[in-house]
């Protein structure tokens, strides 16, 4: 159903500018009944970051910035909703325009600048819901005028980790000048402790809340190293692979590809896979990752998992695929478990990680 109303739709929302559809997506979704999905098929259960995920299959930060529609998202099938940027003041983000559709790419560009309601307004609102299930993470980001930006990590850290189930350091944004700055490994490990002091403090003898990094797909590998080691260090709970790209791969054939930002979708799924397998075995096993970067199929976030993703996200492939993706994605997993004989699909992570890193199997 919701798939074909979809398809109804799609050429009336492509006629909007992104910035407008998207708005009116998250509208409509906050103002629906919520839905009761269908129980998901038990090979798909996963454990991750001390938390029972029903399905492997979440929902990327950007989507919902400011919480406004968490119960609709899961009611479309997800196992998890990922909310945010959020950042501790109000800030209105980059002017419009800043998002594009390259529809020829299957692919997104924007430079939103973490336009966001700011840390009170997601508060109240995940307050509001507290009692009605479902896991909901939430994305920290810095204000763009802040003096101390690692204090704000703090901040937000303080505030949202006992209403949030896990919290995602993001520096990894390319809208915000200077903020993948805060990836080299010293401001990091500054950051990550700062920020894990405050949400230890907040948890005061009660729930401690999972801590986990957001990093770019543009690293090198000694940068990559470097956060890998702060990462296992500090004892971050886990790593989300990845945010989207600044590069321009040459097979880009839209018009939009010239506009400045971050490329999500289709033509990030390579890059942000091969960085997902490196960084798995750079890991070794001390804590999950999340893969995110071109998934649009069952096939490829099964090659997120085979790379070393315990779970996997994707938002800019509903733009193109609509909200009935998610179910295909859930479908087409718990296939490929029951083909290999499995009770569960994490027996699969990792699998192919050393020769999607050297560039095969993909």
């Amino acid at each position: 159903m919701i798939g074909s109303l979809f398809n109804l739709a799609r050429p009336l929302i492509h006629r909007m500018d992104a910035e407008t559809a998207h708005r009116l997506t998250v509208a409509a979704l906050a103002a629906a009944p919520s839905l009761k999905p269908a129980a998901d098929d038990p090979v798909l259960a996963t454990e991750a970051f001390g938390l029972h995920f029903p399905n492997p299959v979440g929902l990327a930060a950007g989507f919902d910035k400011n919480a406004e529609a968490i119960d609709g998202a899961l009611g479309l099938g997800f196992g998890f909703v990922e909310v945010g940027g959020v950042t501790p003041l109000p800030q209105p983000g980059n002017p419009r325009p800043r998002v594009f559709r390259l529809t020829e790419d299957e692919a997104v560009i924007n430079r939103y600048g973490l336009n966001s309601e700011g840390m009170d307004a997601v508060a109240r609102r995940l307050e509001a819901r507290r009692g009605r299930g479902g896991l909901v993470g939430v994305n920290l980001g810095a204000n763009k005028e802040s003096a101390d930006r690692a204090a704000d990590y703090a901040v937000l850290a303080r505030r949202l980790a006992p209403l949030a189930d896990f919290l995602t350091i993001n520096v990894s944004s390319p809208n915000t000048p200077g903020l993948r700055d805060l990836q080299a490994e010293s401001a990091l490990d500054d950051l990550v402790a700062r920020t894990l002091v405050a949400r230890d403090e907040a948890a005061a003898g009660g729930k401690r809340t999972p801590v986990l990094v957001k990093i770019a797909p543009d690293l090198t590998m000694p940068e990559l190293d470097g956060m890998v080691a702060v990462a296992r260090k500090r004892g971050i709970d886990g790593m989300i692979v990845s945010n989207t790209t600044v590069t321009r791969p040459a097979s880009l054939r839209s018009a939009a590809k010239a506009e400045t930002g971050g490329l999500s979708g289709k033509p990030l799924f390579t890059a942000s896979t091969r960085i997902l397998a490196e960084a798995f075995l750079r890991v070794e096993g001390q804590f999950p990752l999340i893969g995110v970067g071109g998934v649009d199929s069952a096939e490829t976030a099964f090659a997120k998992i085979r790379a070393g993703a315990t779970l996997v996200q994707f938002y800019s492939a509903m733009v193109f695929k609509g909200p009935a993706l998610t179910k295909d994605v859930k479908l087409g997993l718990a296939a490929q478990a029951r083909r290999a004989g499995l009770t569960r699909l994490t027996a699969l992570v990792g699998r192919d990680a050393a020769a999607i890193a050297r560039g095969e199997g993909l």
